[in-house]
């Protein structure tokens, strides 16, 4: 196969060289042999004797495993151990002492300083010198080279701090438009609508009442029990003939009306 492609790559320096605007021979005879070498390529490529095929069977057909699995697995005692009732479903029953990690989850512990062998030996990684290099804590945290760092250009907004060593109480949100759907005259809290379907679970324990996309769409003569209420949602309440109940944080406890 490598004559045939230099005979082609011949034929098509010599086709340039005969397309050229000025005389050009480079050799004597070069129609003839332009004729020879197609002839010989035509007649070389057209019998099957000369057909590739490869050195080696194993490269071009993969070999057939016994074993279902196809990842590389790092444990060589895993890799050597026979597996096929494991990977029997249909028949395995686990229990707990079968249980096995899967192969290749659970790498080993990556040893360095022992040596160039494995990459990691003499420096492990931390390279020649430099302050990053030194055995301890290279930098604090935040520290970004002597530039102003992150929670130094952040703006500062005057009022109550929620950063670190301060807490800030976050609510579930019931909206005024939840209490136009309950009954009238009734006692309604977070459990009440959630059980009627009109609102859903949430990952919070404080519930807060807030005034809704509808002002003053409140259900008449509710008695609304909540953690936390806004001026707005209380007045629209009130405004409907109901009134609004504080609860216990802790309890969920009623501890008293709140005050117009």
């Amino acid at each position: 196969m490598l004559g045939v492609y230099a005979l082609n790559t011949l034929l098509k320096g010599l086709e340039g060289a005969a397309r050229l605007p000025f005389s050009f021979n480079p050799l004597p005879g070069v129609h003839q042999f332009r004729c020879f070498a197609h002839s010989f390529v035509s007649s070389f490529c057209s019998t099957d004797a000369y057909a590739f095929v490869p050195r080696n069977t194993g490269l071009a057909i993969p070999r057939s495993s016994g074993s279902t699995l196809q990842m590389k697995i790092f444990d060589w005692k895993r890799r050597q151990a026979d597996e096929s009732q494991l990977n029997d479903l249909d028949a395995t029953e686990f229990t707990l002492d079968n249980l096995k990690p899967a192969p290749g989850s659970r790498q080993r512990k990556k040893r360095k300083g022992r040596g160039i062998a494995a990459g990691q030996g003499a420096t492990c990684g931390f390279g020649m010198r430099g302050q990053k290099s030194r055995s301890g804590r290279s930098v604090r945290a935040g520290f970004e080279g002597g530039q102003t760092p992150l929670y130094r250009r952040l703006p500062k907004y005057v009022g109550r701090p929620t950063g670190p060593g301060h807490s800030k109480t976050i609510y579930n949100v019931i909206s005024t438009d939840a209490l136009q759907k309950a009954k009238a005259g009734s006692t309604v809290n977070f459990e009440s609508l959630l059980d009627d379907k009109i609102v859903t679970k949430s990952k919070y324990d404080l519930h807060k009442v807030v005034t809704g996309k509808t002002e003053g769409a409140v259900a008449s003569d509710l008695t609304v029990q909540a953690h936390a209420f806004t001026k707005s949602a209380q007045a629209a309440i009130e405004a409907a003939g109901g009134k609004c109940e504080l609860l216990s944080p802790t309890t969920n406890q009623v501890l008293e009306a709140v005050e117009a």
